[in-house]
């Protein structure tokens, strides 16, 4: 299973950039020592249709054209639910051990998602009620799956 990290932006050059993949590197080094065939991160287009609800549904389609068929959609949004990193190394486990062809963590853009892409969402996560910077999301999110592949690896990374 490929696991990627999607998101609507693009972050800029930079600190943010840099520490972000600095995680993904780490998660990319120690990916297939816990049955993962890669880790990537893929950075789409902002729309720039006038309307909310028009660049919600632009950015929709963008994301579902590199959803592989059977890919396991999970989104990133203020109000989604808060888990632990253990349980969301748990759901990739899952999605891992069922066959899942890739595991797709996204990232929306400042409108949030377009409401049926939210209902096609295996799972909408949050990082707290708090709103935070697409730039710190981003590394939080990089942080997440490289720990996630070590709570999964038994690496003592984590430590709970």
């Amino acid at each position: 299973m490929k696991l990627l990290l999607a998101t609507i932006g693009r972050l800029k050059a930079g600190p943010e950039r840099d520490l972000a993949t600095r995680y993904i590197d780490r998660a990319v080094a120690a990916a297939r020592g816990v049955g993962l065939t890669g880790v990537d991160q893929r950075e789409l287009e902002e729309s720039r249709a006038r309307r909310p609800e028009d660049r919600k549904a632009e950015e929709a389609r963008a994301l579902r054209q590199i959803l592989p068929p059977g890919a396991r959609l999970v989104l990133l949004d203020e109000r989604g639910k808060s888990i632990t990193s253990e349980a969301f190394s748990a759901d990739i486990g899952r999605a891992r051990d069922g066959g899942a062809p890739a595991y797709v963590l996204a990232i929306g853009g400042p409108d949030g998602f377009d409401p049926t892409l939210r209902s096609e969402a295996a799972l909408v996560l949050a990082f707290g009620a708090m709103t935070w910077p697409h730039q710190l999301v981003r590394i939080m999110a990089a942080e997440q799956v490289y720990r996630a592949i070590t709570i999964l690896s038994g690496h003592p990374y984590h430590r709970a």
